[in-house]
């Protein structure tokens, strides 16, 4: 069942987050210790980059504190977008990571060190994959039950780990041949793993806080439509995420229809909005006679 933007949501989701941020703080920790070690910066890159998993964590815990505040005088739409700016901390520090991996791996392709690679640097990497699949599964799970956007984007910032994870591993096993110039090259794979998270992220935040249209109309009039005495209606506007959405909208109701009759009826159409979309948070609805062709 739905959890809609209540106390037990927040609390649902910030744990989540907790159990989250223990697990990525393991992986980063495995990765930049043997990393550090062994000289081999693609492994200490993806560990830097699971880093900022546990650190886009954090951050979220904070956006939720802020979310689940209720209503007050100054935001009488609520706090809601407090998570989606959290989200949007996440794309800030997927862009500090990139820059420094980025760096790393040049440094690396001017020196030509070669990195210690053996079997404990395979065994630290898919561990590790291990974890994130099993991280990515509980997150992703949780965030379509939950309906958070943020758990969504966290949860593809940590797939991302995946990815970049086994692009590592291939550059270790060209190491291990005798090709030390994959250390560098996959650093620099990892850093356009990072930018395509970074820019998905980018591209969902921005679309609920620039208030895109979050529901279909045709959707939307059905339902409305459904109410025998309506004649029509237009000017249908939504916006917000997909688990918190304010709808407005004019509904035609007949001129000679007493305005007592036909408050009672959008109270009637607002409830069935309300029913039929839970994620409807406030529906606002301008009565008015049809208009004339």
């Amino acid at each position: 069942m739905t959890v809609k933007g209540s106390t037990s949501r927040y609390a649902a989701v910030n744990r989540v987050l907790v159990n989250v941020l223990v697990l990525n703080l393991i992986v980063a920790a495995a990765k930049i210790a043997y990393g550090a070690w062994s000289g081999a910066v693609s492994i200490l890159s993806d560990g830097f980059h699971s880093l900022t998993d546990s650190a886009s964590n954090v951050v979220a815990l904070v956006g939720i504190r802020a979310a689940r505040a209720p209503a007050d005088k100054g935001h009488p739409y609520g706090h809601r977008k407090f998570e989606t700016l959290a989200a949007a901390a996440i794309f800030a520090f997927l862009l500090v990571v990139l820059v420094e991996i980025v760096r790393a791996s040049i440094a690396r392709l001017r020196t030509g060190l070669m990195p210690r690679v053996d079997s404990r640097a395979f065994a630290v990497m898919i561990g590790t994959i291990i974890m994130n699949l099993l991280v990515v599964a509980y997150e992703s799970r949780a965030a379509r039950r939950l309906n958070s956007e943020l758990l969504l984007a966290d949860s593809m910032h940590t797939r991302s780990d995946v990815y970049t994870s086994l692009t590592v591993i291939a550059a270790l096993v060209g190491v291990w041949l005798g090709w030390p110039i994959l250390d560098a090259a996959g650093g620099l794979i990892v850093a356009f793993f990072i930018g395509h998270a970074g820019f998905s992220i980018a591209r969902e935040t921005s679309s609920i806080l620039t208030d895109r249209v979050v529901m279909e109309e045709s959707d939307i009039r059905r339902v409305v439509m459904g109410v025998p005495e309506v004649l029509g209606c237009h000017e249908i506007r939504t916006r917000g995420s997909a688990d918190h959405v304010f709808l407005d909208l004019h509904v035609w109701f007949p001129g000679e229809m007493r305005l007592d009759e036909a408050h009672r009826l959008s109270h009637v159409v607002k409830d069935r909005l309300m029913e039929h979309f839970p994620q409807l948070v406030d529906v606002i609805m301008h009565l008015e006679p049809p208009t004339r062709a």
